[in-house]
């Protein structure tokens, strides 16, 4: 530990003259036997020398060297006298005052109470006292007070009241290593010191235990043996003061007492300071000011880690009463007088003003007993009486406001509550823009660097700018890009807080709205930073680019949220790294003031306003989805917290639940949304669908799937889905509906109940097909409605099952809505194909049904879904397979009966027939018009659908049907056979069916010639040349009669080909 230099140097050597100075003086006599009177005409060159050391100093530490010296002194009269040369050996190696101390001659405590007295070092008195151990404090204490008692001088009451000051006052300092090195040479000396003369018994403590409270109480029998001593009214003033003090901190305030607020603290030292302003004999009156401050804040930081004795109390409150009872008259008129106010006048008026406040509040709190209650009763009344006839001093504190001035004293030196001056000063608007203002905040810029700092800098900054007073723009610019390098220098989190506050303070347009000429590079800065980002977006540089949008989102929050969503959805896979960027600020989820019942996120505000209904291509919406996704789930970055800035109830509420209409031109990119929406969320653990209220989501479903069933009746512009997004819907009408249902328990029973009810009533104005959709989630509480003419021809239970009235379902349609049913889903198919009654021993019934069947189908098939249409195909194959169906087979396109083993092949004719049929009767003159042009291009594609699958079966019927084992011929012709008449069926459909719709047909055409011609190929065996030229020629005539040219001669080079 560095203490500086304790050996033999200039300053010793002046120290070591002023004592041989002392001695030469006192001679024949040894300093030793200093008493008290001697002191005025032996004890000169000593305190002479002490102050050329601390002028000669100056320059450097003179407080210091004082302190030095003075520990020097001290050691020196604690240190015990070497006994053999062997001793004073060791001393002098482990010593590190020996050596000095040998400089200075043996000394009293006299000399030392009188050096410290002839100093006014009260302060160092206290600082040095308090390092020793507390036996030893205790001792030197009461040697003290016994040399003060002794022909007590005015200087002795002033210097005594000033250490008893000093003893409230004092806060250790640990890190002091020159008060470290005097407490650890005290502890050395203990085992001899313990033999010096000890205090009273009562007054002892262990030797390591803070001895405060004893040497207070010391302090006070002190004060009653000099009382008589206390002749001038300043000192009477400081004595009540220090007494009332004493009581107000120690005896009388609650354990844990609230610190005075900031600006109390702050408008206490103003008032401690301007008093000593205008006490032009107050020590401190010439001091600068941070000495004042310093000081000042000592003055009214009294804290108390204990309590003083009940004894010491009452003996304290006694006291006062007689002193009051004895001074009060004559300070009341000097109090009262047209004399200015001294610090010490009003320091009594203060003290005891809080006095009486901490006695009124002890005497109704405490359990005092009867003899206390009534002497602290007495006293309470003589203060407030005291007080009532001195009330001016309080209210004259000078008319200077220095407040600004000490809290940037404060700040600049970083005392106690600096920090806490930090937010008087950002928010104190007068004091803000002066020219000392401006450079505490430039020059302790790093003070600044909290979120509520930044935000109460930036509304001075803009009260600043909008009112009248003159300041110049260069100087609110510098200010703002100082406050502005205070909020980069933050945490992200709390960015955050910063962001948070200016949303809530000044809106969605942040800073700019309000200092537009300070930020008009805020554009050319955004689209500067931004283009950087997009062009080098990787998550490496993730940090960085946050940090960069970090300062534009103050700016101008809305604009650089509603850039980087805008860039988000235009450049192409770049927005999951804009989307970290945005979910890096969950301040984003500021909720805009719009209206009473508004919940509108700005997120959600900026999405809307900024890139919602404006996509120019497929991809944009793509990007838009997988933006939406990230916002709502974000990808965890290292080292950067992230926060979701949508919530998946809030993009339902905002981007689904408006939408879910076919002539809303976003319905599709809501379903989109929606099922996004409920896949990615579904493993949350909390409920998150009741906040957006999941039964009016499944009606708004329903009501768009009820839309279908009228499709080509609605006119082209009110049909912004196609009917292959109905099968989307439904999924997600099935995928919420088993989410509801396994929350149900969410709902009290009650409330479970009314919502199905509601529910279930608001299904009545819909097609009844819907409501067989929620079949399983009304199971147990309402029967499935269905036409009365679906009874007929199956067997429902009415316990499951009841019927209704339904318009356009009269006699003879109960097959129509049987296929409507199996539309629905295969297990609902699967379903409604074992209640079917239809007896399959009676030619005449399947006969009926078969024709039923293909009626039904003509009247299903254009508003099926491909999803639904898939179901009627494999019901129709279950339906052959059970015989229930009868498809006729015509030899309408052979030219020779062909002799081959087509039973493999059955249900494929069959269908092929059965498509063929249905065409047939769609273009008939009754059903011609039912359709749209787009109508037609829909079924052709299903049936482009059912006919791909058939060539499928076909190949794999061939290749590896079970027909094939056993058998020496395989099945090759059988499939060629089939291909030509699926060929025919194609072309033959063609020829009925407008030209513009014809294209997936001419496709599914040229790819059946290819299976033909593939199969052919591959076994070259089966075939003859005289059958093959035939069949070429056979197929050459078919397409003979198809139209347009171009796809006419197509057709012909593929089967010449062959």
């Amino acid at each position: 530990m560095d203490l500086g230099p304790l050996n033999i140097c200039e300053e010793m050597t002046i120290l070591h003259g002023g004592f041989l100075l002392a001695e030469q003086l006192f001679h024949p006599k040894a300093l030793a036997e200093l008493t008290k009177s001697d002191w005025e005409h032996v004890g000169r060159p000593i305190v002479e020398a002490l102050r050329e050391i601390s002028s000669a100093a100056a320059h450097s530490q003179p407080f210091a060297w004082k302190k030095k010296a003075l520990i020097i002194i001290w050691a020196k009269v604690l240190q015990p006298q070497p006994v053999t040369s062997s001793d004073a050996d060791t001393r002098w190696q482990e010593d590190v005052f020996f050596s000095v101390g040998n400089m200075i001659p043996t000394l009293n405590h006299t000399v030392l109470f009188e050096l410290l007295k002839s100093l006014e070092a009260s302060g160092l008195f206290i600082q040095l006292l308090m390092a020793l151990p507390a036996t030893v404090c205790c001792a030197e204490l009461e040697r003290f007070l016994e040399h003060v008692s002794i022909d007590t001088s005015s200087e002795d009451v002033a210097f005594f009241l000033d250490v008893w000051w000093e003893m409230m006052k004092h806060r250790g300092n640990p890190q002091d290593p020159l008060l470290s090195q005097f407490s650890s040479m005290a502890h050395k000396y203990l085992p001899v010191l313990d033999e010096f003369p000890r205090p009273p018994k009562r007054l002892r403590s262990e030797p390591d235990v803070c001895p405060t409270m004893p040497l207070l109480a010391m302090l006070l029998r002190g004060l009653m043996q000099i009382q008589s001593q206390i002749l001038g009214l300043g000192r009477k003033c400081c004595a009540l003061a220090n007494l009332a003090d004493m009581l107000s901190v120690f005896a009388l305030t609650e354990d844990d007492p609230q610190e005075v607020s900031a600006t109390v603290y702050l408008d206490k030292l103003a008032t401690v300071i301007s008093v000593w302003n205008s006490d032009t004999q107050n020590p401190y009156h010439q001091q600068a000011l941070a000495e004042k401050v310093k000081e000042a804040e000592r003055d009214v930081s009294l804290t108390s880690l204990a309590k003083l004795p009940s004894e010491t109390i009452f003996a304290g409150l006694e006291l006062m009463r007689a002193l009051l009872g004895e001074w009060g008259e004559e300070l009341q008129a000097m109090l009262c007088s047209s004399q200015g106010t001294s610090y010490d006048s009003y320091r009594l008026c203060d003290s005891l003003t809080s006095f009486s406040q901490n006695l009124a509040l002890y005497l109704n709190c405490a359990n005092l007993p009867e003899e206390e209650r009534q002497v602290a009763s007495e006293l309470a009344e003589c203060v407030r009486d005291f007080l009532s006839k001195t009330s001016r001093v309080l209210k004259n504190r000078g008319s200077q406001d220095i407040t600004a001035s000490i809290a940037m004293a404060i700040i600049q030196q970083k005392m106690d509550r600096h920090m806490e001056m930090c937010y008087i000063f950002a928010s104190e608007k007068k004091w803000a823009f002066s020219d000392e203002w401006v450079a505490c905040l430039l020059t302790n810029r790093a003070l600044f660097r909290e979120p509520d700092l930044v935000l109460s800098l930036l509304e001075t900054v803009l009260d600043a700018s909008t009112t009248d007073r003159a300041i110049p723009k260069p100087q609110i610019r510098q200010v703002l890009h100082s406050v502005l390098e205070c909020y980069a220098d933050l945490s992200l989190p709390d960015k955050n807080k910063v962001l948070a506050g200016v949303l809530h303070s000044w809106g969605k347009k942040g800073l700019s709205e309000k200092l537009p000429a300070y930020v008009e590079s805020f554009p050319e800065d955004l689209n500067t930073t931004l283009n950087q980002l997009t062009q080098s977006a990787s998550e490496q540089g993730l940090t960085k680019a946050v940090a960069s949008v970090a300062r534009l989102m103050i700016v101008h929050p809305e604009a650089t949220v509603k850039k980087i969503c805008s860039l988000a959805v235009v450049n192409i896979g770049t927005h999951k790294f804009l989307a970290q960027i945005l979910t890096a600020f969950p301040a984003l989820r500021f909720v805009e003031e719009q209206g009473r019942n508004s919940s509108t996120t700005f997120m959600v505000s900026c999405l809307k306003e900024t890139v919602w209904a404006k996509f120019s291509t497929p991809k944009e919406e793509k990007q838009f989805l997988e933006l939406l996704n990230c916002l709502m789930n974000p990808a965890k970055p290292q080292g950067i917290p992230v926060a979701a800035l949508l919530e998946p109830d809030e993009v339902l509420k905002e981007f689904v639940l408006s939408f879910l209409m076919l002539d809303v031109e976003e319905v599709d990119l809501s379903l989109k949304i929606f099922l996004q929406t409920l896949e990615a969320n579904a493993c949350l653990e909390e409920y998150w669908l009741q906040a957006c209220s999941p039964f009016p989501l499944l009606f708004s479903l329903c009501q768009l799937l009820d839309s279908f069933s009228k499709y080509w009746q609605l006119p082209k512009e009110k049909r912004h889905l196609s009917l292959e997004r109905k099968d989307l819907a439904a999924h997600i009408l099935e995928l919420l509906c088993e989410i509801v249902l396994a929350n149900a328990e969410t709902f009290s029973p009650d409330a479970w109940i009314k919502s199905l009810s509601w529910l279930h009533r608001k299904l009545e104005q819909l097609d009844w097909t819907v409501g067989l959709r929620l079949k399983t989630f009304f199971e147990g509480h309402f029967k499935c409605e269905v036409p009365a003419t679906l009874f007929e021809i199956c067997k429902l239970s009415e316990d499951e099952w009841t019927s209704q009235a339904h318009p356009g379902y009269g006699p003879g349609t109960g097959l129509l809505a049987w296929m409507e049913c199996c539309c629905i889903s295969s297990s609902l198919s699967e379903r409604m194909l074992s209640l079917l009654v239809v007896d399959v021993g009676s030619p005449e019934e399947v006969r009926l049904f078969s024709k039923g069947f293909l009626v039904a189908l003509v009247q299903v098939m254009p508003w099926c879904s491909p999803q639904e249409w898939q179901h009627l195909h494999h019901l129709t194959r279950r339906l052959l397979e059970k015989q229930l169906l009868h498809v006729p087979y015509s030899l309408e396109y052979i030219q020779f009966v062909p002799l081959l083993n087509l039973k493999p092949f059955a249900q494929e004719l069959q269908l092929s027939v059965l498509f063929l049929r249905t065409f047939q009767f769609l273009c008939s003159q009754s059903c011609q018009n039912w359709l749209p042009l787009e109508g037609w291009n829909h079924v052709v594609r299903l049936l482009c659908g059912s006919l791909t699958s058939l060539l499928d079966s076909v190949r794999l019927i061939q290749s590896v049907g079970p027909w094939t084992q056993g058998q020496e011929q395989d099945l090759t012709q059988e499939a060629l056979f089939v291909y030509t008449q699926v060929f025919c069926h194609a072309l033959h459909i063609m020829a009925m069916l407008h030209q513009e719709v014809c294209e997936p047909l001419y496709v599914l055409a040229l790819e059946t010639l290819t299976c033909y011609e593939t199969l052919s190929k591959a076994n070259p065996s089966v075939t003859s040349l005289l059958q093959k030229v035939n069949e070429q020629r056979f197929l050459k005539s078919i397409a003979e009669n198809i139209s347009p040219e171009g796809r006419r001669q197509t057709l012909l080079q593929k089967i010449s080909s062959f």
